[in-house]
């Protein structure tokens, strides 16, 4: 249709006066840069190849209940490989507010990390170098120290804790649990399991296909190694956040907090962070809201494996939850902390540009 216009134009020019045919050419620019100032206004990258325009894949990357939306204003310039979701659906008659960043590994780094002293998710977030979506809680943690497992790219900078005293006979005696862990190997295939670092430090890790079967007010088994529990192996991840306990392994709910001697508020109502995933092999990072008479009431245990499994994952592991719950998505911070303010942690979960 243009070219048909500066044909008919170079037309009329020939048989004008020289002073015409300049006003002419004049129209002709002038027409030109309207076209192209139109094209532009219309979305059309042609005449701006250095700013593509972004387009977010809008197909789900796993299968979610009507219960979940996703949240569009949370994934401004996001890539596709990552979504995030929010329910705010009762559960057994309590208020959530539940947020799920839902991501592929093979696409999407993940970057446990440990702090040299207790420090803010946010903190986390914003110091983090590079191009980053989200970052939530790790595992468990005292002043300072950290109690579960920290590993990135092959480096272990925390691992699981190897004992701990519970009475006995009303004597003080030691214990040796084998925590969960969720880790991803060289292939980004992710596993939860049982873990229990063998030797003196952090020497070698070692996965078990059962916990070892702690029982409170009994005698305490043995050390964990290389052949007990029954099944170990050498757990090859290049990359691994720890927690407790594990929720979900092999497609069933299996809350093994007795055996992981993590036996605090499991019952009770309150703000929760895990981490799964699903058979596709998708990760699925969660935290619930808790105590916030506005907001979300929070879960108990139970309740947090049945709604990771209804999320579709085959395998989960409950990260450190209460007051410890923040999850900071594209620089938002998103459920209220439970404390009215939030606290510090030792290690966090980093998801970032590869």
């Amino acid at each position: 249709m243009f070219l048909i216009f500066l044909i008919k134009l170079l037309y009329l020019l020939h048989n004008q006066t020289a002073m015409n045919r300049k006003l002419e050419f004049s129209l002709i620019a002038v027409l030109l840069g309207v076209l192209l100032m139109s094209c532009s206004r219309n979305g059309d990258t042609k005449y701006h190849p250095e700013k593509p325009e972004v387009k977010i894949d809008s197909t789900p990357l796993i299968s979610l209940s009507s219960n979940w939306k996703k949240s569009v204003n949370l994934m401004a310039d996001f890539p596709n490989g990552i979504q995030v979701y929010l329910n705010k659906t009762p559960i057994n008659g309590k208020a959530v507010v539940a947020y799920a960043v839902v991501f592929d590994p093979k696409i999407i780094d993940f970057k446990p990390v440990l702090a040299a002293a207790n420090k803010k998710v946010t903190d986390f977030y914003n110091e983090e170098p590079g191009v980053k979506y989200a970052c939530i809680n790790g595992g468990f943690f005292g002043t300072n120290a950290s109690y579960s497992l920290s590993m990135y790219q092959g480096v272990v900078d925390a691992i699981n804790i190897k004992s701990l005293t519970r009475p006995y006979n009303s004597v003080n005696t030691t214990y040796y649990p084998t925590r969960g862990a969720f880790g991803l190997n060289d292939t980004s295939v992710p596993d939860v399991t049982w873990v229990y670092h063998v030797g003196a430090g952090n020497s070698t890790l070692y996965s078990y296909p059962a916990p070892a079967a702690i029982k409170l007010n009994t005698a305490p088994l043995a050390v964990p190694s290389a052949t007990f529990p029954a099944g170990a192996i050498s757990w090859n991840v290049k990359s691994a956040i720890g927690g407790s306990p594990v929720l979900i392994k092999n497609n069933e709910i299996k809350i093994t907090d007795d055996e992981e001697l993590i036996v605090i508020d499991n019952t009770s109502s309150r703000a929760r962070s895990a981490i799964g995933y699903t058979k596709e092999n998708k990760v699925v990072v969660l935290a619930v809201e808790g105590n916030n008479s506005s907001g979300g009431a929070g879960l108990n245990l139970a309740e947090l494996a049945q709604l990771m499994k209804d999320m579709g994952c085959v395998a989960a592991l409950n990260l450190d939850g209460g007051g410890s719950t923040t999850l900071t998505i594209n620089g938002k911070q998103t459920v209220k902390p439970s404390d009215g303010t939030e606290r510090g942690v030792m290690t966090a979960l980093i998801l970032k540009e590869k």
